[in-house]
Parts: C-alpha cells; structure tokens; sequence
C-alpha cells in the first residue's frame, strides 16, 4: 500500500553509546521517555520507536495523497520532524496524535506549496467501522462485470465527493474513518472544540450521502 521508509542518521549528527536495556522490550511509554531523556533522542529508542510507528505514518499519508510519488519522502520529513521535537511532546500518551498531527501538517503544507487540487483520500480497501455510523464497503462473494462497474463507479463518485469536501472536513474524515480516531484525539490535532470535530463529521458524512444517496439506495 505504501513505501518503506528509512531514516538517514548522518543527518543529525549525533552518536550514542549502545543501550544497555532492550528497548524493543520497552512499552510504548518508557520508549518515548528514553527518547525524552538527552538534548538528543537515543538513536537506539528513537529507532525502536520508528520501526513501532511508521506504519502509522505511511497510512496516514497514503489516505491524504495517494497519488503522490514522494509519499516516502514525506514519511522520512515527519520522521526529521519528530525527531527535532519529540522533547516538546508532554504527555507521551499522547504520541499517537501527536504523530498524526506532524504527518498531516505536513502534507497540508506541502499540498499549499504545490498549489493545486488533487484527490486527498483513497479508500480502494474498504473499512468496517466499529460504531457502524458508515460502511463504504460493497458486500459480494463473486461480483459479475455489472457489479464490478457498480464498485468502480462507487469509488469514483466517492473520491470525488471527499474532494470536493472542505479542506477542515476531509481532515476530520481522514482520522475518524480512516485512522478511526475518538473524537477527543481529533479536537486536539486539529485545535478546535470537541463540539466543532462532531459537527464537520456529521456535515461531511451528510454530503458524502447526499453525493452517494443513489449508490446506496442500490
């Protein structure tokens, strides 16, 4: 789905000692904490913790731009981001946003500097949702050529649609449907009310449905 990234450590400019305690052993908390701990990261942790995350990273951009053929490139500068910052983070709790936070700036900031429109959203794997608020999965054991036409046509429509979404709400659709995050982990991403993060998701997800109500009905 995504490309591998790997970070270049001569950019830093630092050296470290080996680590003495396992940190693949570490949970998720006291890894970052090491991380936390010198003017730098640990090499050793901050790689752990790379290798943890960067999943992470390469969905979250590859929702926003999958027509992007720098995606890597983008991963390794949220990676460099990281890196520079992780001391500023003061709830290592919170890393998980705080890490899609840095990826999705990111690629608005780079999607302002290009200055033109493109598709921000793929969804050719479809996503069951827990709370079962929307499913843009199309159900078929063996789908015949009118189905399969029927699903294209779909995802088409469906691209379209979040395209044509606000920018505050595609944001919002991408890390509630896609990362599948609460509510209150999206308010602090994106810096508004909680109040806010829930009506641009049901705002968006009524013009989606409006866009789609013929797909759906069928």
């Amino acid at each position: 789905m995504s490309q591998s990234i790997t970070v270049s450590w001569s950019a830093v400019d630092a050296k470290y000692p080996e680590a003495s305690v396992q940190v693949d052993k570490l949970p998720n908390h006291d890894l970052i904490l090491r991380c936390q701990a010198g003017l730098r990261p640990d090499r050793v942790a901050f790689a752990e913790l790379l290798r943890r995350y960067q999943s992470q990273v390469d969905r979250v951009l590859y929702h926003l731009a999958p027509d992007w053929a720098d995606r890597a490139d983008l991963a390794q500068e949220v990676w460099i981001r990281v890196y520079r910052n992780i001391n500023r983070l003061q709830e290592p709790a919170k890393f998980r946003g705080w890490l899609s936070r840095i990826a999705t700036n990111l690629f608005y900031d780079e999607l302002r500097k290009r200055k033109r429109v493109m598709s921000p959203l793929s969804l050719d794997a479809p996503r069951s949702l827990e709370d079962g608020e929307m499913d843009w999965e199309i159900a078929g054991d063996t789908p015949g050529p009118e189905e399969e036409l029927t699903t294209r046509e779909f995802y088409e429509q469906l691209r379209e649609a979040i395209a044509d979404l606000p920018e505050v709400f595609r944001t919002t659709i991408v890390l509630r449907e896609i990362e599948g995050m609460a509510y209150e982990e999206i308010a602090e991403i994106t810096g508004v009310s909680l109040g806010t993060v829930k009506s641009r998701i049901a705002r968006a997800r009524s013009r989606l449905q409006a866009h789609l109500q013929t797909y759906l009905d069928s």
